[in-house]
């Protein structure tokens, strides 16, 4: 059976392949478009998907949506009626774009890819939970989903066994993590649906000041950990603006975009992150108390929050975690298809996620051609062992390589295949990849890649995190050792790789840890402040020659920055690292 899974027109449009319950292909639009979060129809996502499965869409048994446009349309009327007239220009504003396309999805689908066969539409939060539970190995877990809004649900809470979902409980909109996750995003000037992720690196800067303003006015918790908002400090339902004028009198005017931060700002984040904590703390302990289940899969945009996801594991009796890579909508893609397959047609499971690796990949040979083309200064090295020891020599050396390799990584996160990696030991590290590399906010910190059988040497509690959606503490001793990966906090949001995950990933931390004594490097996605992560071996190359990166692997080519410009200076020259 060839089932095709598809998320689109609201945010991060993305396609899925599965083939006889195997994902073959799974891969975001915004690589391909390069426009970052796109919603458009992922037409070359799809294409790319179909041409590694080596099929067309005529083969394709059925082709299924990420949610149910009907029942979202139902939920904006009913909002829009109950809060008129003061919801009426949030209804207008979105009227044009739904009755033009989205309330057509199965004709934009047939017309975009000349298909006749079954078209079926999964529920948006019963394809989060199928991308998490089917994903995760487990045979039975407990299942918690948290984003802005599906259809009318914002949290789901139920159970997976075998190839059965249940849903039991639901929280529904307008109370959402999500939302007011977004809403204070956008309160503090960072973009909703793409700051969420700035504003928790920001909040290790503040001290929560405002966590009781906001559990003891903005919402209320219930001991089932549910909520509820007082909407009179919420916008969102009713108008173009998440905030109301409310927010502001009582915490202060909202910032402006790209202004400087302020105190304020710091700890309003800081009291977000811990009332979100304390919110999916509290719905995961009450699922566990119910279910009597030690596994939990976790899905959904809030899924993202990797300091909450760390704090499940810290605090609350479950013995393991799966968290879905690609939370957000993207994962919708592949929640559909997992979703019709097991649940719909009732068929057994036989895949699993064991890393995250299932985009294109592009070969040496035609990567050299690329280079020749372009005049670009490489060399190809026909021993791979001795590339990686060059490159690990040069992360000793405090070079920053960009480093492309293998298939593209499925979600938010650069897992080792499309990434910059640099030397975790210098301190002045985090600084120069915000300025000169990345091009970002200064507080935003990087991640570490440890070896798996070695993670307890550097970090605690000693995690296995494939996927970089754990927060956890770097060792008391190990803080100094590693200032460029560590947060203000003495956190570090971990990835753990092992020969089998990522084999080539592996070796060149293996070997820069021979070299440094440290089996760690700094990983961050190969791209800059406001673009998507490289896709293809052009988009590596031009992030690489606008930026101050200093070396370039693709497969087993090897630029150096200073032949291809002959005045640059290394970021970081030492004696062993010139050319």
């Amino acid at each position: 059976m060839k089932v095709l899974g598809l998320s689109f027109m609201y945010h991060d449009s993305a396609a899925c392949l599965l083939i006889d319950g195997d994902v073959v292909a799974a891969a975001a639009e915004e690589r391909f478009s390069r426009k970052k979060h796109s919603l458009d129809f992922p037409e070359t996502a799809v294409a790319t998907c179909l041409g590694m499965g080596g099929i067309g869409v005529g083969d394709l048994d059925a082709i299924i949506f990420y949610e149910k446009p009907l029942q979202k349309f139902e939920r904006i009327v009913t909002m829009s009626a109950e809060g008129f007239p003061k919801g009426y220009r949030l209804f207008a504003d979105s009227m044009p774009l739904w009755v033009k396309y989205k309330l057509f999805i199965e004709r934009m689908i047939r017309e975009n890819l000349d298909y006749q066969g079954e078209i079926a539409f999964a529920d948006h939060h019963y394809a989060h939970a199928a991308s998490t539970f089917y994903s995760s190995g487990f045979e039975e877990a407990a299942i918690l989903t948290m984003d802005g809004v599906g259809e009318w649900a914002t949290m789901c809470k139920g159970t997976g066994k075998g190839n059965r979902i249940n849903l039991t409980h639901e929280l529904r909109y307008p109370h959402s993590i999500g939302l007011l996750y977004s809403t204070i995003t956008a309160f503090l000037g960072f973009r909703v649906n793409g700051g969420e992720g700035k504003v928790m690196g920001l909040s290790s800067y503040g001290e929560p000041v405002f966590y009781d303003a906001l559990m003891n006015n903005v919402l209320r918790v219930q001991e089932d950990g549910s909520f509820e908002f007082n909407l009179d400090y919420f916008s969102f339902y009713k108008d173009l603006v998440m905030f109301s004028p409310k927010f502001c009198s009582e915490f202060g005017p909202a910032r402006e975009p790209e202004s400087e931060l302020t105190k304020r700002d710091e700890n309003m984040a800081a009291s977000l992150q811990k009332v979100t904590e304390t919110l999916v703390l509290t719905a995961a302990r009450k699922l566990h108390e119910t279910t009597g289940l030690t596994r939990i899969c976790i899905a959904g945009g809030v899924g993202l929050n990797s300091v909450a996801n760390g704090l499940i594991m810290e605090q609350l009796p479950y013995e393991d975690i799966f968290i879905q890579p690609a939370s957000g909508d993207d994962g919708g893609a592949l929640g559909s298809a997992l979703y019709y397959y097991h649940q719909v047609k009732n068929q057994p499971r036989r895949w699993s996620m064991r890393n995250a690796y299932l985009g294109p990949a592009y070969p040496a040979d035609e990567i050299e051609g690329f280079l020749q083309r372009r005049a670009i200064p490489y060399r190809r090295y026909q021993d791979d062992s001795e590339l990686l020891d060059r490159v690990a020599q040069d992360l000793a050396d405090g070079l920053i390589v960009g480093w492309m390799q293998g298939r593209m990584e499925y979600g938010p996160r650069a897992l080792g295949n499309r990434s910059i990696l640099a030397n975790p030991t210098m301190h002045h590290m985090k600084d120069t990849l915000n300025a000169r590399v990345k091009h970002r906010e200064h507080f935003r910190p990087f991640a570490p890649t440890v070896l798996a059988d070695r993670v307890g040497e550097l970090f605690t509690p000693a995690l296995e995190s494939p996927f970089m959606l754990l927060v956890v503490d770097t060792r008391p001793d190990k803080i100094d050792v590693l200032p460029a990966i560590t947060h203000v906090d003495g956190t570090a949001r971990l990835q753990t790789i092992t020969r089998e995950q990522n084999p080539r990933y592996y070796d060149v931390i293996a070997r820069f840890g021979e070299k440094t004594g440290v089996p760690c490097v700094l990983n961050t996605s190969f791209n800059v402040r406001g673009e998507p992560i490289v896709c293809d071996y052009g988009d590596a190359l031009e992030c690489f020659l606008n930026t101050d990166m200093d070396r370039l692997v693709m497969e087993d080519c090897y630029v150096i920055k200073e032949e291809v410009h002959p005045h640059y200076v290394p970021t970081n020259r030492t004696p062993s690292s010139t050319p």
